[in-house]
């Protein structure tokens, strides 16, 4: 099955239902030190001396070089906004994602981990600073500035993990001192953000539904052993773990979705990653159940 090509489209939700009971909207912020630094005089250098115009090159210098524990709190802010994204869904371009109250309490659970493991990374960076900036010297040669580095004591200011939860308006809820063609007007353009970020929010479940799922057929399509596809124990955790957030997240009570949420789940009741790399007729009879789910996708074009 060919799917490179394929795109979803979901139909815009009827009636629009009000889901400020059951989701709210979250934002998470995080800052860090960075550890780089533009060196315009380098950059300058270089142009010149392969003979460039000034400005075609850059140089960014790594003050702290390959610093263990900088690169420690990299790999977790890395991990704490995958974790933000695979758990809630667009809202607005300002970062606000929605959260589901369903998903809230592990949601919660989880960044409030991160936050507390980011804390104690940053404390453990703080206290290898000052070490760090003495190897940075030698690392760096002529290149080392003083001047780049911030002091011990307003380091830790660079630092920050934030969480905002907040409620998600209706239409309903404005109250404006302003008379009420206007208030109309207002609300009216309110509804129709209000329904398009809906759309937006079901539709990003439908697509992660259907990339994992096309995975997984595209995996399982073989055969024979001689034809044999390697595939990860994730193929199918990924999966069951599509069957969670269908749960978690059908706000909109999407009748489809439930359905393909209860067929996914029937599908994969006892299947192992080890069974379906043994038994062909498993795989088989699994890639069938999983392609007629991808067929069931609104506005699929197969």
């Amino acid at each position: 099955m060919t799917t490179s090509n394929t795109s979803i489209s979901t139909p815009s939700v009827p009636n629009t239902p009000s889901i400020s009971s059951s989701a709210t909207l979250v934002e998470l912020g995080i800052s860090k030190w960075t550890g780089r630094k533009l060196d315009k005089k380098a950059s300058a250098d270089v142009a010149s001396a392969n003979y460039a115009s000034s400005g075609v090159a850059n140089v960014h210098k790594k003050l702290l070089g390959d610093c263990a524990e900088l690169k420690a709190i990299d790999t977790l802010v890395g991990e704490a906004r995958t974790a933000h994204y695979s758990m809630t869904m667009p809202w607005s371009d300002t970062g606000l994602r929605l959260l589901t109250t369903k998903a809230y309490f592990k949601y919660h659970e989880t960044m409030t981990d991160f936050k507390q493991r980011y804390v104690d990374l940053v404390n453990t960076f703080i206290q290898a600073f000052s070490w760090e900036m003495t190897q940075a010297q030698a690392r760096l040669g002529d290149l080392h500035n003083p001047n780049d580095y911030p002091t011990v004591e307003s380091l830790s200011s660079k630092f920050s993990f934030r969480l905002s939860y907040m409620p998600l308006p209706e239409a309903g809820d404005f109250r404006l001192d302003i008379n009420t063609e206007a208030q109309d007007d207002i609300r009216s353009h309110y509804e129709t953000y209000y329904s398009t970020q809906l759309n937006n929010a079901m539709n990003d479940i439908w697509q992660r539904a259907f990339k994992c799922l096309s995975n997984m057929s595209e995996r399982l399509d073989y055969a024979s052993h001689e034809s044999k596809k390697v595939f990860r124990d994730t193929l199918v955790t990924n999966v069951l773990d599509i069957v969670d957030l269908l749960s978690v997240c059908n706000i909109t009570n999407n009748s489809q979705m439930e359905a393909m949420r209860m067929k996914l789940e029937d599908t994969l009741q006892g299947v192992t990653p080890d069974a379906l790399r043994e038994d062909a007729f498993l795989r088989a009879e699994t890639k069938r159940s999983v392609d007629d789910v991808i067929k069931s996708l609104p506005s699929l074009d197969m």
